[in-house]
Parts: C-alpha cells; structure tokens; sequence
C-alpha cells in the first residue's frame, strides 16, 4: 500500500466516524461521545499525514505511534457506543474491521522502521 492510499484510507476513516457520530441520537451522552468518536477518528488521518513528513526515523516512529494510539482510541469510543446501546453493533461494525486493520497496517510499518534504524 502507497502512502498515497494510506492517506486515502485514513481520511475515510476519519469520514466514517463523522457518520457515525452524526447517527446517533439527540442526547446529552451520546453528543459527548459523539465529540471524541470525531476528535479520534479524523486525528488518525491527520496524524497519518504528519508522519508522512516526519523528519527522521525517530520522528516517523513517533508520529505513527500517535496514529495507532487514535485509532485505538476510536474504537474504544465506538464499543462505547455498543455496549451503552446508543448504537447497534451492526451500524459501526465496518467501521471497526477498518480500524483494527489500520491499527495493524501501522504496527507493521512502526516495526519496520524500527529494524530499518538499527540496521
């Protein structure tokens, strides 16, 4: 995967999230966890971009540590969301497989970087 599709895919995941929050009833704890679904969920994309320009392995490493730690933590709201019952567990379900496959893509990417730096 090019870091062009990368980009792509981050960006729509940060879309996603935004739809999903934007499903959600009209209630005080479902527009609170609402607000972190989007904060998390678009950062992963913007901070994807970011590390895109890092400007050294360490750098990289960083950033893309920050992009798995939001994508985590848009999935934790998502579960939230679930087990709270302001959502069907089918509605996010997508949204999630997508997530944890980019949570892994990164991981992958931050091992490599980090056996490319003791080399």
């Amino acid at each position: 995967m090019t870091p062009e599709d990368m980009k792509s895919r981050t960006f729509q995941y940060g879309i996603r999230a935004i739809r999903l929050a934007d499903a959600l009833p009209q209630n005080r704890s479902a527009e609170l966890n609402a607000r972190r679904l989007i904060q998390h969920g678009t950062s992963v994309g913007a901070n994807y971009r970011a590390a895109c320009r890092a400007q050294s392995a360490r750098d990289f490493v960083a950033k893309r540590g920050i992009v798995e730690e939001e994508a985590d933590e848009a999935l934790y709201w998502m579960e939230i969301l679930v087990e709270t019952g302001l959502m069907k567990a089918s509605r996010p379900a997508a949204s999630r497989k997508e997530g944890n496959e980019i949570i892994a893509i990164i991981i992958a990417s931050i091992r490599s970087a980090r056996e490319k730096a003791r080399r």
